[in-house]
C-alpha cells in the first residue's frame, strides 16, 4: 500500500544539513517527494511511497542527522499529487 504524508520538523533543523540528510534517508528507502526550509525555521517534507519506508522515514525524522536537535514532528497524509514527484529533491 502506498501512502503520501507531509510533515513539519521542528527544533535545531536549518543550518545542519537536515535536508541532505533527509533526502538520503529518503532515496534510500525509495520515496518520492521534496524536502525544504520553511520561514519559520521549520523543515517540511512531503514523502509518498510504501507505507512501511514512509513511517521509517517519520521515524528517522524524529532522529535527523547528529547537529540537529528535533523537538517536534507533525505529519499528516496527504492524497498523492498528480502526477507524484519523481525522485526525492531538496527544494
Amino acid at each position: 500500500m502506498n501512502t503520501c504524508v507531509k510533515c513539519l520538523i521542528s527544533g535545531r533543523v536549518q543550518g545542519v544539513s537536515f535536508r541532505a540528510h533527509t533526502r538520503h534517508q529518503a532515496l534510500q528507502f525509495g520515496l518520492r517527494g521534496w524536502v525544504r526550509n520553511v520561514p519559520s525555521g521549520q523543515v517540511e517534507v512531503l514523502a509518498c511511497g510504501p507505507t512501511v519506508e514512509v513511517e521509517k522515514l517519520i521515524a528517522w525524522l524524529w532522529q535527523g542527522p547528529a547537529e540537529a536537535r528535533v523537538a517536534d514532528v507533525r505529519c499528516e497524509a496527504v492524497s498523492t499529487p498528480t502526477p507524484a514527484p519523481a525522485g526525492f529533491v531538496i527544494r
